[in-house]
């Protein structure tokens, strides 16, 4: 695919489910590989979750190094960097009385999905229909009945089942990127707490997410089931 069919898939699919906000593409960007061109880093300190809620509802498109990233863990997850000593091993949920004991926050953290860490430099963003580089993967928050109108759409053309691995922690970033990223399938999550502080990610809100390879497929099938 190249950008001119990415851009007409993103706004097909914005407009067969009437999605209230953009689709947002995600690149994580190798260590050795280049930035894409023209495309500005975001000048600013903030958190991933912050990043994708602001590209959705604003339409921005941007670049963001480790130094960028307020939040440390969704950094580490996507491999800008290693996971702090005391998020690895559950301390922080366990001290914020998220687990009954540290073995339960620690059994809980081993099985985030993590890209390896110091693999990649930079995550690139931009709303799905304007994207100007190739993602892997593709984040869509809205509501729980378009969350199950995907899912009937990748299913569409080959059945299946939609999986949906979450801890509430990590959501927007392990949840939503890294599991695309690493297993290669959609994945379905529902929030964390720190996302649902920190932006404007509504109650009546969750988030799938997709690798981009699965995107014609997805628009294909959801126009044919859900166009009037």
């Amino acid at each position: 695919m190249n950008n001119e069919e990415i851009q007409r898939l993103g706004k097909e699919l914005v407009d067969t489910l009437s999605l209230r906000t953009s689709p947002v593409a995600v690149h994580l960007v190798q260590e050795n590989e280049e930035l894409p061109v023209g495309i500005p880093r975001i000048g600013e300190n903030t958190r991933h979750c912050q990043m994708v809620d602001s590209v959705r509802r604003k339409g921005s498109q941007f670049y963001a190094v480790l130094e960028d990233h307020m939040c440390k863990g969704g950094a580490a997850v996507m491999g800008l960097s290693e996971m702090g000593e005391k998020l690895k091993t559950g301390e922080v949920y366990y001290h914020l009385n998220h687990f009954g004991s540290m073995d339960a926050a620690k059994s809980t953290m081993e099985k985030v999905p993590r890209v390896p860490p110091h693999s990649v430099k930079a995550v690139v963003y931009s709303p799905l229909e304007k994207t100007t580089f190739k993602p892997d993967v593709i984040l869509i928050i809205t509501n729980p009945k378009q969350v199950m109108e995907l899912s009937q759409a990748l299913l569409h053309k080959e059945g299946g089942r939609v999986n949906a691995s979450f801890a509430g922690k990590q959501s927007v970033c392990a949840d939503g990127v890294a599991y695309p990223y690493l297993s290669g399938e959609a994945g379905v999550t529902v929030g964390c707490s720190g996302s649902r502080k920190y932006t404007e990610i509504k109650e009546d809100e969750m988030i799938i997410s997709i690798p981009v390879d699965m995107l014609p497929g997805l628009v294909a099938s959801a126009k044919t089931m859900f166009s009037n």
